[in-house]
Protein backbone atom coordinates (compact mmCIF):
# COMPACT_ATOMS: atom_id res chain seq x y z
CA UNK A 1 0.00 0.00 0.00
CA UNK A 2 1.73 3.40 -0.89
CA UNK A 3 2.25 5.40 2.42
CA UNK A 4 0.39 8.46 0.79
CA UNK A 5 -3.30 6.35 0.99
CA UNK A 6 -2.43 5.73 4.87
CA UNK A 7 -4.94 8.01 7.06
CA UNK A 8 -2.32 10.93 9.38
CA UNK A 9 -2.41 9.12 12.86
CA UNK A 10 -3.55 5.49 11.77
CA UNK A 11 -1.15 2.69 11.32
CA UNK A 12 -2.56 0.18 8.57
CA UNK A 13 -1.78 -3.34 8.33
CA UNK A 14 -0.66 -4.75 5.07
CA UNK A 15 -3.71 -5.90 4.90
CA UNK A 16 -6.09 -3.16 5.19
CA UNK A 17 -7.22 -1.50 2.64
CA UNK A 18 -10.04 1.35 2.10
CA UNK A 19 -13.79 -0.10 2.64
CA UNK A 20 -14.45 1.16 -1.07
CA UNK A 21 -12.22 -1.11 -2.64
CA UNK A 22 -13.99 -4.19 -1.47
CA UNK A 23 -16.41 -6.54 -2.98
CA UNK A 24 -19.69 -8.54 -1.94
CA UNK A 25 -18.87 -11.12 0.29
CA UNK A 26 -15.60 -9.27 1.75
CA UNK A 27 -15.12 -9.22 5.59
CA UNK A 28 -13.21 -7.85 8.14
CA UNK A 29 -12.70 -5.00 10.85
CA UNK A 30 -12.82 -1.35 10.85
CA UNK A 31 -9.00 0.07 11.25
CA UNK A 32 -10.23 3.43 11.22
CA UNK A 33 -11.89 6.52 9.65
CA UNK A 34 -9.94 9.38 7.94
CA UNK A 35 -7.72 11.04 5.69
CA UNK A 36 -4.33 13.09 5.94
CA UNK A 37 -6.68 15.98 6.93
CA UNK A 38 -6.24 17.10 10.55
CA UNK A 39 -10.08 17.26 11.45
CA UNK A 40 -12.72 14.88 10.25
CA UNK A 41 -15.00 15.78 8.07
CA UNK A 42 -18.63 16.26 8.13
CA UNK A 43 -19.14 12.59 6.17
CA UNK A 44 -16.50 10.80 8.51
CA UNK A 45 -17.62 12.40 11.70
CA UNK A 46 -21.30 10.63 10.76
CA UNK A 47 -19.58 7.39 9.97
CA UNK A 48 -17.82 7.08 13.13
CA UNK A 49 -21.67 8.43 15.27
CA UNK A 50 -22.92 5.52 13.05
CA UNK A 51 -20.10 2.73 14.22
CA UNK A 52 -17.44 2.40 12.08
CA UNK A 53 -15.15 2.62 14.55
CA UNK A 54 -12.04 0.43 15.19
CA UNK A 55 -12.30 -3.06 16.06
CA UNK A 56 -16.08 -3.39 14.74
CA UNK A 57 -17.23 -6.20 12.33
CA UNK A 58 -17.89 -5.64 9.01
CA UNK A 59 -18.99 -7.02 5.83
CA UNK A 60 -19.57 -5.97 1.91
CA UNK A 61 -23.36 -7.20 1.30
CA UNK A 62 -24.09 -5.85 -2.37
CA UNK A 63 -23.29 -2.99 -4.32
CA UNK A 64 -25.13 -2.00 -7.58
CA UNK A 65 -24.12 -1.72 -11.27
CA UNK A 66 -22.62 0.08 -13.09
CA UNK A 67 -21.46 2.45 -10.67
CA UNK A 68 -21.56 0.41 -7.50
CA UNK A 69 -23.79 3.09 -5.71
CA UNK A 70 -25.40 1.99 -3.46
CA UNK A 71 -22.67 0.22 -1.43
CA UNK A 72 -24.30 -1.62 1.05
CA UNK A 73 -22.40 -2.61 4.11
CA UNK A 74 -23.38 -4.49 7.64
CA UNK A 75 -20.90 -2.45 10.45
CA UNK A 76 -22.08 -4.84 13.62
CA UNK A 77 -25.31 -5.82 13.35
CA UNK A 78 -26.74 -2.63 11.85
CA UNK A 79 -27.18 -2.36 7.48
CA UNK A 80 -25.83 0.93 5.84
CA UNK A 81 -26.58 1.83 1.87
CA UNK A 82 -23.79 4.44 1.49
CA UNK A 83 -22.34 6.01 -1.50
CA UNK A 84 -18.98 4.78 -2.40
CA UNK A 85 -17.22 8.14 -2.18
CA UNK A 86 -18.93 7.95 1.66
CA UNK A 87 -16.72 4.88 2.57
CA UNK A 88 -13.57 5.45 0.72
CA UNK A 89 -11.49 6.88 3.75
CA UNK A 90 -12.98 4.26 6.18
CA UNK A 91 -9.94 1.45 6.50
CA UNK A 92 -10.65 -2.32 6.89
CA UNK A 93 -8.52 -5.33 7.84
CA UNK A 94 -9.78 -7.72 5.37
CA UNK A 95 -10.38 -10.96 7.05
CA UNK A 96 -8.83 -14.52 5.23
CA UNK A 97 -11.18 -16.34 3.31
CA UNK A 98 -11.17 -19.54 5.42
CA UNK A 99 -11.70 -17.33 8.83
CA UNK A 100 -14.84 -18.34 10.71
CA UNK A 101 -17.14 -15.15 11.55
Amino acid sequence: MDASATPKGVSLEPRSISLSALMPGATGAVVGVGTEAREFSPVERRLIELGFVSGERIEVLAQAMPGGDPFVVRVGTTTFALRRREVETVWVEVSSPDASP
